[in-house]
């Protein structure tokens, strides 16, 4: 089954992708949740005009996107986090609190975009998450888990 994306979906695609689902998925998931819908001839040709005069507003976005990067690239963050033997936290550091992190540092980015490689963090020490600015702009990002001082 042919579907177009209104959404972007996990592991599937983007908002306005053209995708191929199993007949099940898109028929009593992805249709019905308002993240897709059938891939007809006409909708087909309404996503094409839709997407070339989108074109321009892309190539501006992706520019803002490559900007903030480049930003993030030059950051250093460290987290704080109440550690206890072996360098072992309290606890777990998440993708949540580095985008609480990175708000301080007057970045804005929503925890969904935000990938910490190995998942929640366990123990102190430097690590890399990958953040996504924009489908086509994503950035490694190097940060550090600290001991908290009392």
């Amino acid at each position: 089954m042919e579907l177009i994306l209104k959404k972007d979906v996990e592991n599937l695609g983007f908002k306005d992708d053209l995708v191929s689902v199993k007949n099940g998925y898109g028929r009593n998931y992805l249709i019905p949740q308002g993240m897709a819908v059938l891939a007809t001839p006409s909708a087909k040709k309404v996503l094409a005009e839709d997407l070339r005069q989108r074109a321009h507003k892309e190539k501006q976005a992706i520019d803002a996107a490559e900007k903030t990067a480049e930003a993030l690239k030059a950051l250093e963050i460290k987290i704080p986090a109440k550690v206890g033997e072996a360098d072992k936290l309290f606890g777990s550091v998440t993708n949540a609190d580095l985008a609480a992190a990175l708000e301080k540092e007057g970045h804005a980015i929503e925890k969904k975009y935000i990938s910490i490689k190995g998942g929640a963090i366990k123990r102190a020490g430097p690590y890399e998450a990958e953040i996504r600015l924009h489908r086509e702009v994503q950035v490694e990002f190097a940060f550090e888990v600290v001991a908290e001082q009392n």
